[in-house]
C-alpha cells in the first residue's frame, strides 16, 4: 500500500539512497581490490629480488659474504641478507647485525638460531614431496609480512635438484602502481542516474511505476559502474605484471655487470610460492597478456559477486526509502523516543551480544580465513560463494571402494544433513509425545504424590546436559556400562555401542530423549491446567467419550502453547551439540555427525575458519526457513 502513495521526493530520495550506498560500497572494495594487488605485486618484486640472490649464491665463485654484501648493495629492494647451509649446519653468509654478536660468519649455527636451520629443512622436505607426489602442494617459497611492513622471504638454494640451503631476505616496501582513488565514474554513474530518473519521472505518472523505475536505473548504473570497475582492475594488474617484468629486467642488468653467468632467463625468477614460474613474460621480456587474464580472473570473479551483493543491499535501501517506510520508522523513532530509550541499553546488549557476532560470522563466510592466515585483512582472503558452493555440490553421499563396492561417504554434507534431519525428528517425536503422555497422567486428579513425581520427572532437565551426556556415556561403556551389565545379566553379550550406526544412532537418541521430555512434560501440564473443566462437562453430557474430548478439546487447546514449544525443542535438538560431541563423538567413522558438530571440527581441527562459518549460516537458513514454513502452516502464534 505505501508503494502506492509513494511521492516523488521519496522516490528520488530513496535513488539517491541506493546511489549512495552502492557506489560508495563498491567504491570501498574496488580500493581494497586495488590495495590487494599492489600488496601481492610488492610480494612478488621481492621474490624475484630473493630469487636472483639465490642463483648468484648457487653460482658460487667467490666468497659468499662479499657476494651477500654486494647483492644487498646493488639490488634496490633487498635490506638484508642472511644464508643458512643445511648439510654443514652454518651461516654461510650474513648482512643481519644479530648475527655478528655471535661471529663472522661462516661460523656454525648457534643453539638460539635452530629456527634457521629449521626453515632450510622444511624447504628441503616441501621440495622433496612435491617431487615424488609430482604435484606442487607444499610452499617452496615462505613468505611473511613484518611487523614493520617489511617482507621477510625464505627460498631455497639449488644444487641441481638438490636443496642445499635456504636464503632469507628483508625487502622494504617496493613501490606500487599509483591509484587515485575512485575517480570520476561514480559521480558520472550518479549524475546519469539522477537526470534519467528526472526525464522519467515526466513521463511516468503512477508512483508504484516510479518506484520500479528507479530500481531499474539504479541496477543499471551499480552494473555499469562495477563494469568500468573490473576494467579498472584488470588494467592495474597488466600495469602491475609489465612493472614486475621491468624488475626482472632491471635485476639482469645488474647481474650481468658484475656476476656473469647469472640472469640468462629473468622470467624464471617469477616465481609462485612453490617455485614454479608464474609464465606471466617470456625470456625475451614478451608480456602474456592471456595467462596475465586467466591468473586475474579469479580476483575478478570474487569482485563481481561482492558487488552483486552490494548492488542487492543498496537496491533494499532504495525501496525501503522510496516506499515510505524509512519516513515512518524514522517519525515511530521520535514519537516513541522516551519507550526506545527505555530499551535502548537492551538493544546496545543486542548489537555487541548477538549480532555483531552473527554479522562477523556472516562476513567471515565469504572468505578463505583459516588458522594460516587469520591476521590477513578479510577483504584479501575474499571467496565470494566459494565455501557455499563446495558445501552445496557435496552430493557424493555414496563412493566406491578399493573392492568395487558402493560404501556411504559419512563426511558428505548432505549424509551429515539427513542424519541431523532424523535424529531431530525422533527426538522431537519422542520427546513431545512422552512428555504429552506424562503430563496427562500427572494431570489425573486424586492421583497420589503427585508433587513428587512432578519433582523426580523434571530432575533430568535441571540437571546440567554436559554432566548427563557423560554419566549415560559411561552407562554405554563395553566393559564397564551398567547397560551391559544388564544386558549380561540376561545371558546376553556386551554390546560396542559406537561402534555400530545403529546402535550408536540408539545410544544418543536415549539419552537425548532423557533430557527432552521434561520440557515438553512441563509446557503440556502448563497447558492441560488453563483448560475450562466447563468444556469437558459440556462434551460428557453431549455424549463425547475420552478419545473425543482429547481430540476436540484437549489438543486443539494445547497447540497454542504446544507448537512454539515444538519449534523450540526443533531447534534445540537440530544443534543439540553436548550429546553427539560427548557421548557418540561422531562414531562410528562420523556417521552420527550433525551438522554443528561437523561445523565445529571444521573449525576447530581442520582450522577453516571461513568454511565453518559458512556452515553455520547454512545451518541458520535451514531453521530460520523451517520456523517460518511452521508458524505458516500452523498459524499457531496468530494471537500472539
Amino acid at each position: 500500500m505505501a508503494l502506492k502513495t509513494a511521492t516523488g521526493r521519496q522516490v528520488l530520495a530513496g535513488l539517491l539512497t541506493g546511489l549512495v550506498a552502492g557506489l560508495l560500497l563498491t567504491a570501498l572494495v574496488v580500493d581494497a581490490g586495488h590495495r590487494r594487488l599492489n600488496g601481492v605485486a610488492a610480494q612478488q618484486r621481492a621474490v624475484i629480488a630473493t630469487a636472483a640472490a639465490a642463483e648468484a649464491l648457487a653460482a658460487g665463485g667467490e666468497d659468499a659474504q662479499d657476494l651477500v654484501e654486494r647483492l644487498v648493495e646493488r639490488i634496490p629492494d633487498l635490506e638484508e641478507l642472511r644464508v643458512v647451509d643445511v648439510g654443514s649446519r652454518s651461516l654461510s653468509a650474513s648482512t643481519h647485525a644479530t648475527d655478528r654478536e655471535a661471529g663472522v660468519p661462516p661460523r656454525r649455527l648457534t643453539r638460539d638460531e635452530k629456527s634457521l636451520y629449521d626453515q632450510a629443512r622444511e624447504l628441503q622436505a616441501a621440495r622433496r614431496t612435491n617431487e615424488q607426489e609430482a604435484e606442487a602442494r607444499k610452499n617452496e617459497v615462505l613468505a611473511e609480512v613484518l611487523p614493520d611492513g617489511r617482507l621477510q622471504l625464505v627460498v631455497p638454494v639449488m644444487e641441481g635438484d638438490r636443496v642445499t640451503g635456504a636464503v632469507q631476505a628483508w625487502c622494504g616496501g617496493a613501490p606500487a602502481d599509483r591509484i587515485g582513488g575512485p575517480g570520476f565514474a561514480p559521480w558520472l554513474v550518479a549524475a546519469v542516474c539522477i537526470v534519467v530518473f528526472l526525464v522519467v519521472m515526466r513521463l511516468v505518472p503512477s508512483p508504484r511505476a516510479r518506484v520500479l523505475v528507479s530500481l531499474v536505473i539504479l541496477a543499471a548504473g551499480l552494473w555499469f559502474h562495477a563494469d568500468l570497475a573490473v576494467d579498472g582492475l584488470a588494467d592495474h594488474r597488466v600495469r602491475l605484471e609489465e612493472g614486475l617484468r621491468d624488475h626482472a629486467f632491471a635485476l639482469q642488468e645488474i647481474c650481468a655487470a658484475s656476476l656473469p653467468g647469472v640472469g640468462a632467463d629473468p622470467s624464471a625468477w617469477d616465481l609462485d610460492r612453490y617455485r614454479q614460474p608464474r609464465g606471466r613474460f617470456d625470456a625475451a621480456g614478451e608480456l602474456d597478456l592471456e595467462v596475465v587474464r586467466a591468473g586475474a580472473a579469479p580476483t575478478l570473479r570474487r569482485f563481481g559477486q561482492s558487488a552483486a551483493v552490494l548492488s542487492v543491499i543498496a537496491l533494499v535501501l532504495q525501496w525501503w526509502v522510496a516506499g515510505g517506510w524509512a519516513t515512518a520508522s524514522w517519525r515511530a523513532l521520535v514519537k516513541n523516543r522516551s519507550a526506545y530509550g527505555f530499551v535502548l541499553p537492551a538493544m546496545v546488549g543486542m548489537v555487541l551480544l548477538v549480532f555483531y557476532p552473527f554479522t562477523y560470522g556472516l562476513a567471515i563466510s565469504f572468505t578463505g580465513k583459516t588458522l594460516y592466515n587469520v591476521n590477513e585483512p578479510l577483504v584479501d582472503l575474499f571467496v565470494g560463494f566459494e565455501n557455499y558452493v563446495q558445501i552445496l555440490k557435496d552430493i557424493d553421499v555414496f563412493t566406491t571402494a578399493e573392492d568395487g563396492s558402493r560404501i556411504i561417504n559419512f563426511q558428505s554434507f548432505y549424509w551429515t544433513l539427513g542424519f541431523t534431519i532424523l535424529w531431530t525428528v525422533s527426538n522431537v517425536s519422542i520427546g513431545v509425545s512422552l512428555g504429552l503422555l506424562l503430563a496427562l497422567i500427572l494431570n489425573t486428579k486424586g492421583l497420589a504424590l503427585r508433587p513428587l513425581y512432578r519433582i523426580i520427572l523434571i530432575l533430568p532437565w535441571a540437571v546440567p546436559n554436559y554432566i548427563t551426556a557423560l554419566i549415560w556415556k559411561g552407562m554405554f561403556h563395553k566393559q564397564f556400562g551398567v547397560i551391559n551389565q544388564i544386558v549380561q545379566i540376561f545371558g546376553g553379550e556386551p554390546i560396542a555401542w559406537f561402534d555400530a550406526w545403529g546402535t550408536s544412532f540408539a545410544a544418543v537418541l536415549m539419552t537425548n530423549a532423557w533430557l527432552s521430555f521434561p520440557f515438553m512434560m512441563v509446557i503440556s501440564l502448563g497447558a492441560l491446567q488453563s483448560i475450562p473443566g466447563d468444556l469437558y462437562e459440556a462434551a460428557r453430557v453431549d455424549g463425547a467419550g475420552k478419545f473425543q474430548q482429547f481430540r476436540f478439546i484437549t489438543l486443539p487447546s494445547l497447540k497454542p502453547a504446544l507448537v512454539p514449544a515444538v519449534i523450540l525443542s526443533v531447534v534445540w535438538t537440530f544443534n543439540m551439540f553436548n550429546i553427539i560431541y560427548l557421548v557418540s563423538q561422531g562414531e562410528p567413522a562420523g556417521a552420527t555427525e550433525i551438522l554443528i558438530t561437523e561445523a565445529y571440527k571444521i573449525a576447530f581441527e581442520q582450522y577453516r575458519y571461513g568454511y565453518a562459518a559458512a556452515y553455520s549460516v547454512v545451518i541458520f537458513m535451514i531453521l530460520l526457513a523451517y520456523g517460518i514454513w511452521q508458524n505458516r502452516t500452523t498459524k499457531a502464534t496468530e494471537g500472539i
